[in-house]
């Protein structure tokens, strides 16, 4: 049977992840050293982020967390969505003092959803409400945010914030029933103004449709209701109508149906790819003077052997030996995993990236190699002057072929501090997978070109 695009997407965010685990299980042991206790230390919160990314993968459970203001019903929603009052709610503002979270079984039973309440936006002062923003919003799958009435310059601001989260966003009009008049086009023109007024008319647009607006009651306000007793007596009574949220539960369901494994996978992903990069980042700070010395090492075993070889071809080729293990000297050294076959791949694309730089070192060491291998075959007939040449040509390709290994080891080294995000299975390759093939009708459609631009 062959699997849906979103069963692929799954299953390669695990198999990167599964594979990212093992490299790193032994990653502290650098080849046949014994551990080291100061970078086992440093990168134990990584190395968990990873297999929390993994694990939440396993738990199949999509992460949708509410934001917006004191007094819009963050908690209303939730509440109305699980079908029953688990978080408390009421007239006083701040009821939610921190993140709460709760879980959903929608109907069908397929999926599992954690629903993440948040403390009002404008009630947590400075610093601490942007961390809390920001590490909620890296954990959600869907972003919710809730607004009703006049949807102020603040909200605006907030949500422009949250943007940056590069998460798929849907726009919760709540309390309908008290502003009839609001439907969707109103709502995404008001939202158009504020951004005119602020100078950022795009920064929503390319994310928010009208098909991202929802509106309804969450917690709808008590009515009024006349009865009429068969004593011919009238009454009246107050009833709370039921939560009119049908509209927001078919959106997050269809929703979830059409793209949500593959949200499960790019968020981990994501977190695999962050967790990776800090990893390697200790790694490298951890290892810097050692791999220094590594660096010259083999550029000067790279100047000598390649001044000494009289063939010119060989030059070339043993040069570009040289760099591979280079390479993989230093991939050892940070205990970051690194085949022959991707020290390869990463040679091939620093000798692109370099400007022409490495070029023109295998270009010039060819030419001067060529020279010298002439001078080395006169002075076989014993001519002073071709010695002369040959030991100034086997000097000047020696000190261009160092000159062209330090400049792949330094270049390695910024390769290097991505951990193994770059590989064939590493996160970021399998995020461009996925983003290539999102279909058009998705939000996610719309996140491509910026999800693809966190990973370059």
């Amino acid at each position: 049977m062959t699997s849906s695009p979103q069963e692929t997407h799954f299953n390669q965010a695990r198999a990167s992840l599964q594979q990212a685990l093992s490299w790193y299980s032994s990653f502290r042991r650098h080849g046949r050293r014994s551990p080291e206790p100061e970078l086992q230390a440093a990168v134990r919160n990584e190395l968990q982020a990873i297999k929390g990314a993994l694990d939440k993968l396993d738990r199949k459970v999509i992460c949708i967390a509410t934001f917006g203001l004191v007094s819009r019903g963050k908690s209303a929603v939730v509440n109305a969505l699980l079908g029953q009052k688990i978080l408390q709610t009421g007239p006083i503002n701040g009821v939610t003092k921190y993140p709460k979270s709760v879980r959903w079984m929608p109907p069908g039973g397929k999926i599992e959803v954690e629903l993440i309440d948040t403390p009002g936006l404008d009630e947590i002062d400075g610093q601490a409400r942007a961390e809390m923003a920001r590490e909620v919003a890296r954990q959600a799958d869907l972003i919710l945010f809730v607004v009703s009435g006049d949807i102020t310059r603040t909200e605006y601001q907030a949500l422009c914030e949250l943007r940056q989260s590069q998460k798929p966003l849907l726009l919760v009009f709540n309390k309908i029933d008290l502003y009839p008049d609001r439907d969707r086009a109103a709502i995404y023109q008001q939202l158009y103004s504020l951004g005119n007024e602020s100078g950022e008319s795009d920064s929503l647009q390319s994310l928010l449709s009208l098909e991202e607006i929802i509106a309804i009651a969450a917690e709808p306000a008590p009515q009024q209701v006349r009865i009429e007793w068969p004593d011919d007596r009238v009454t009246y009574e107050w009833e709370t109508p039921e939560p009119q949220v049908d509209a927001l539960r078919e959106k997050i369901l269809g929703l979830l149906n059409r793209e949500g494994r593959s949200l499960l996978a790019l968020n981990a992903l994501f977190q695999a790819k962050e967790a990776e990069e800090s990893l390697a980042r200790k790694t490298l700070e951890l290892c810097q003077e050692e791999a220094e010395e590594t660096i010259w090492k083999y550029a000067r075993y790279k100047a000598l052997a390649v001044a000494l070889n009289p063939i010119a071809i060989f030059d070339v080729a043993g040069g570009m030996m040289a760099d591979l293990a280079l390479i993989r000297a230093l991939a050892r050294l940070y205990g970051l995993p690194m085949t022959s076959f991707a020290a390869g791949q990463l040679w091939r694309k620093i000798l692109v990236s370099s400007g022409g730089v490495l070029l023109g070192e295998i270009g010039s060491s060819l030419l001067v190699g060529l020279g010298k291998s002439t001078a080395a075959a006169v002075s076989v007939m014993e001519s002073p002057a071709a010695l002369t040449a040959y030991l100034t040509a086997a000097s000047a390709q020696g000190a261009i072929a160092g000159y062209g290994a330090y400049t792949v080891g330094k270049a390695a080294q910024a390769y290097l501090e991505q951990g193994c995000t770059w590989g064939s299975l590493g996160p970021s390759t399998v995020i461009q997978n996925i983003l290539s093939q999102i279909n058009s009708s998705t939000i996610l459609y719309r996140l491509r070109e910026e999800l693809e631009e966190k990973i370059r």
